[in-house]
């Protein structure tokens, strides 16, 4: 195999294949390669950890077609840290030789007779607006868990919802939704749910390819595959009950506030500076002209901020988790958001003030 490519077009695909390369101990050894085929002038690059899988292709200066496997962080390191300009990659069946300006490596190649056969899409092809998932995955992909000892928390729940596509999230402590109009993919019913790690790479290669565009989506019984800007990435969908999140959303609410969005951002930024461990909440003293934030920690001092707000209700102090707090605000578009409680102790719903 032998090709010429730019630095930066070379790095890019090896990442986007690299982020699919398993990372944790006991796994296969070749699974800690990308697979790199050159066809003419094409370079195909794929990674995988048997759960995820993401490909890659880009147009480079083909002299000779074959197949290697390379350490994925090895290569990738090695090519980024190349002078801008031109890389010459050529391999024979036991070295990888890399070369750019007056820099050259070599390095042992894995076996490429082991690398796992790469996963052909399965279903009925389907296509959503690049720009509103993108906005989706942004706000929902926070909430889920990335604990691995409870599997169904660390996926995206996909369901039909009234004409619309739900996507649902938890990690048990908090909970996000958010329904995407006119969007039909799903039959009636039909639940899926689909690995949080997955969106996060389609929602990182949505938002670097812009906004506009589709998104091919092929739902097979056991896999998902996404299709977005030249890069396709499939992943095994979990199987298991999701929790029943409806009965955790009231339907109505007697407190309500209302407040500036990058105020409130600003202010529980400026006030979780004292915060040192994750049990020092942020208190919020909510009151008819506004709303004071406080953070108390014992051993390190007391911060106070008053910010202006609109707020119908009783009067009460709710606590959050600062953290969590910050992630269901950024997550709301607009220039305000609406936090809404039965109570001191019940859990808080925040939404835009205006749309869904």
């Amino acid at each position: 195999m032998k090709f010429r490519c730019e630095r930066d077009v070379l790095v890019e695909v090896l990442q986007t294949a690299g982020r699919a390369v398993a990372s944790r101990g006991g796994a296969l050894p070749v699974l800690s390669g990308i697979r790199l085929e050159v066809s003419g002038d094409s370079l195909h690059v794929a990674g995988t950890d048997l759960d995820l899988t993401s490909q890659a292709q880009t147009t480079v200066a083909g002299t000779v077609d074959g197949v290697t496997v390379v350490p994925a962080r090895l290569v990738v390191d090695i090519v980024r840290a190349l002078e801008p300009g031109a890389v010459s990659v050529d391999t024979d069946d036991e070295e990888l030789r890399i070369s750019a300006g007056r820099s050259q490596f070599s390095v042992r190649t894995l076996v490429a007779g082991e690398f796992p056969r790469l996963p052909e899409p399965a279903g009925e092809d389907v296509t959503l607006p690049a720009e509103g998932l993108a906005e989706a995955l942004r706000q929902v992909v926070r909430a889920a868990s990335s604990e691995d000892a409870r599997p169904i928390l660390t996926g995206v729940l996909m369901t039909a919802e009234e004409g619309s596509l739900r996507l649902v999230a938890t990690d048990s402590y908090r909970l996000a939704v958010r329904d995407l109009a006119g969007t039909e993919i799903l039959r009636e019913g039909q639940r899926v749910l689909v690995p949080s790690r997955a969106l996060a790479e389609v929602q990182r290669l949505l938002s670097s390819a812009g906004a506009g565009g589709q998104v091919a989506l092929r739902l097979g019984e056991h896999d998902a595959t996404f299709d977005v800007a030249g890069v396709r990435i499939t992943t095994r969908l979990i199987e298991g009950e999701f929790p029943n999140y409806r009965q955790l959303i009231p339907q109505s609410y007697p407190n309500r506030l209302i407040v500036g969005r990058e105020p409130l951002l600003d202010a529980v930024r400026r006030v979780k500076l004292l915060v040192k461990d994750a049990t020092t909440p942020v208190k919020l003293s909510l009151r008819a002209d506004g709303v004071e934030l406080t953070v108390t920690s014992s051993d390190v001092g007391v911060a106070t901020e008053d910010i202006d707000a609109k707020y119908e209700g009783t009067e009460m102090t709710v606590a959050f988790n600062p953290t969590y707090l910050i992630d269901g605000v950024e997550a709301i578009a607009g220039d305000e958001v609406q936090l809404e409680t039965l109570d001191a102790l019940k859990p808080a719903t925040i939404r835009p003030t205006e749309g869904s």
